[in-house]
């Protein structure tokens, strides 16, 4: 039994059919990344497994257990957390004060989530060092950092991350995606969409090709790295 499980999904932005029936399967420990254009469905597909939207048919499982029907705060009380596309940190917060947040669904005490915070600047030494800092003064590599660190402090099973990359230099991309393998080998499940198709094929364990909110292809990522069609359309070789 999968970890995470979506089953003919299908979600509706109104009228716009943005998810036409697709099934994914996430396993404990794996690190899987869906693929695919802008407008593909993959930051959609993100939103409806962390109850941000509703699937109109179809079903979502969290160890063959529907969450579907569920409200947000309540399938990250269940272990799924999101950071989310364009960081979307509290500005006006402090870096402490960010992860903080990260952690309000959690009843397992003061020393556990200190261990949790502590375990975050372990990972980024550059928070450490901006602490006490306004969020919103932070430069865009850092924003991304809080933004997953904010979500680690939800102590999750499955890390759904959304386009971590995003504006980033290419020397800080190297960087956050070592720190996502390091999540991984600390025991975090997790679920990468990511434009930079080669760095996330290769630190994947299987990918998802979406189009048009339908999956034309999966494969284990060393297959996918080597399939002519998708190097063409995703990796940007002739």
């Amino acid at each position: 039994m999968a970890l995470l499980e979506l089953q003919d999904v299908h979600t509706y932005y109104g009228a716009i059919h943005a998810l036409r029936g697709i099934s994914i399967s996430v396993e404990d420990g794996e690190i899987v990344t869906l693929i695919g254009s802008n407008g593909a469905g993959k930051s959609t597909t993100l939103r409806t497994i962390s109850g941000l939207l509703r699937p109109r048919e179809g079903s979502i499982s969290l160890d063959g257990k529907r969450i579907d029907q569920l409200r947000p705060h309540q399938i990250v009380e269940l272990g799924i957390c999101q950071s989310p596309e364009g960081r979307r940190v509290f500005a006006r917060m402090t870096v402490h004060e960010n992860l903080e947040m990260g952690a309000f669904s959690r009843r397992d005490g003061v020393a556990a989530i200190a261990a949790d915070a502590d375990r975050v600047y372990g990972l980024f030494p550059r928070l450490k060092e901006r602490v006490g800092q306004k969020a919103g003064t932070l430069s865009g590599g850092e924003q991304q950092m809080l933004a997953i660190g904010r979500a680690l402090m939800s102590a999750p099973r499955i890390l759904l991350l959304d386009e971590p990359s995003m504006g980033l230099a290419p020397i800080l991309v190297e960087q956050i995606f070592d720190i996502i393998k390091t999540i991984n080998k600390q025991g975090t499940t997790v679920l990468l969409v990511e434009q930079n198709a080669l760095m996330a094929l290769a630190i994947a364990n299987r990918g998802y090709i979406l189009q048009t909110g339908e999956i034309v292809l999966t494969q284990d990522a060393a297959s996918l790295r080597q399939n002519e069609a998708v190097r063409k359309a995703y990796l940007g070789e002739d």
